[in-house]
């Protein structure tokens, strides 16, 4: 059985993977945590430069609703993959995601709600 850290780990590596694969390219930063029965996931660093300078052209909310419209319909039309990964890796199956991107800051949050707590061995067992 593994430790939490090393679930959290294996989370990371794999939602790294799969954004370079499947979105294009990786992002900066990937952090994990279980918390009870969710598997909260922050990735720091994902726009690309168009989407960052998209953001930024002073045609009000427009380009930023944009991004954050796209990025959300590729997320979904991935929902399984991600599920099953998830899946894969806690033992739980997903019950509902949840994301969101922030234009601003360049970082996406995706929440995972799983059907149970996912086993992990004791610290000093």
């Amino acid at each position: 059985m593994k430790s939490k850290g090393q679930l959290e780990a294996e989370i990371c590596e794999a939602i790294i993977t799969f954004e370079r694969e499947y979105m294009g390219r990786g992002p900066e930063e990937t952090r994990s945590w279980i918390i009870d029965d969710m598997v909260l996931i922050r990735l720091r660093g994902v726009l690309t430069p168009a989407e960052k300078s998209l953001a930024t052209i002073e045609s009000g909310t427009h380009g930023r609703n944009l991004i954050k419209q796209v990025r959300i319909e590729l997320l979904e039309k991935a929902r399984p993959l991600l599920e099953a990964i998830i899946r894969d890796i806690t033992g739980c199956a997903v019950r509902s995601m949840h994301t969101d991107i922030s234009t601003t800051t360049g970082e996406r949050v995706i929440l995972f709600a799983l059907d149970g707590v996912p086993r992990v061995a004791q610290a000093g067992a």
